[in-house]
């Protein structure tokens, strides 16, 4: 079993790494040929299924085992790896292999950077001129470069546990299917949407009784998102306290993929083409977990644009698609949301 790359795009992979650390603490990394898959599954909250083509983020990719497509699956722990990756940002190069120490499977990141190094500087040289008892009569012989900068390599190597992982004990792990979309939407700037999002949450936790402690307020932190197929976006969040809301129009509503459309469906029965002929005032509602739904929003740190599909009172899922490199295949990352109750 092999796996060696160079990391083609630092910053790119730095912030993947923040955004899904936000979510949780391990992943299931698959890696093969092709594709690289970041998956979160936590016991409860928001699931996450990343999917990259190998030439968005490593150039020099060398893997090998005896899984078809030389598939390589690993528990990884994403903060060690975050903050490895930050640790690389100002890196003329970076890499990362699978090796073994002491016995123990770890992913081994190595950093190249270019320093200068200093000789004996013309301030240290007169301080010490006085300190000649011969005065200015007697020099003393250097070389031309003794005082110039040179450029010099410095190599850090930095290793992150990991578990290689049995083809048979993540064969059960796969994206669940969830009903088709009442509603698809292209979402405004994930950071404004987060910062008037955090506002809102805040302001709920601050008014109910008991503050931020018992389950008043986990249940005031519930934040109401709804999509209809006209462009418009509406956050809303309602206590007894208070009932705010912020509603965005003139969004793109993106036609859905020919290619997911189920065999003989007709395009005018599906839920999103029902939902549209219903008109504006017809929406497709969620309620999810503000301080969640929050961290969520950090992908947006990412760029890119992001599709919102709602399965009214069921599901919403995001579909944060990456801005590719050297024309690179685009690479998607799923965010879910599922079983939500109103």
């Amino acid at each position: 079993m092999r796996f060696k790359t160079s990391v083609r795009n630092i910053q790119t992979f730095s912030k993947l790494t923040a955004s899904l650390s936000s979510l949780g603490k391990v992943a299931w990394v698959r890696l093969d040929d092709d594709i690289v898959r970041f998956t979160i599954i936590p016991e409860t909250g928001t699931q996450v299924w990343a999917s990259l083509s190998v030439e968005s983020i490593f150039e020099d990719y060398t893997i090998q085992s005896a899984a078809p497509n030389n598939t390589i699956n690993l528990e990884l722990p994403l903060p060690p790896l975050h903050r490895a990756l930050k640790s690389a940002l100002n890196a003329s190069s970076a890499s990362i292999r699978l090796t073994k120490k002491d016995g123990i499977p770890v992913l081994s990141l190595t950093i190249i950077t270019n320093t200068i190094s200093s000789g004996n500087s013309a301030n240290g040289f007169l301080n010490n001129a006085n300190s000649d008892p011969f005065g200015d009569n007697v020099f003393r012989e250097e070389n031309l470069d003794a005082n110039t900068g040179r450029d010099r390599e410095a190599i850090v190597t930095q290793d992150i546990p990991v578990r290689v992982l049995t083809a048979d004990s993540v064969e059960g792990i796969h994206e669940p299917r969830v009903r088709e979309p009442d509603a698809h939407i292209m979402l405004p700037s994930l950071m404004q949407l987060k910062a008037i999002s955090d506002r809102f949450t805040k302001l709920a936790l601050s008014t109910a009784p008991g503050g931020t402690r018992g389950g008043s307020a986990a249940s005031t932190s519930k934040l109401e998102l709804a999509a209809n197929m006209h462009g418009s976006l509406k956050l809303s969040i309602s206590t007894d306290a208070l009932n705010i809301s912020s509603v965005w129009t003139g969004l793109n509503n993106p036609e859905l993929d020919p290619r997911q459309a189920i065999d003989d469906e007709d395009p005018a029965e599906h839920p999103s083409a029902k939902l549209k002929a219903a008109g504006p005032d017809a929406w497709s509602t969620v309620r999810i977990d503000g301080r969640d739904w929050g961290r969520v929003l950090s992908v947006g740190r990412l760029g890119g644009r992001v599709v919102a599909c709602f399965s009214n009172e069921h599901a919403l899922i995001l579909y944060v698609y990456l801005p590719s490199y050297d024309n690179a295949d685009e690479s998607v990352l799923t965010v879910r949301f599922s079983n939500l109750r109103m």
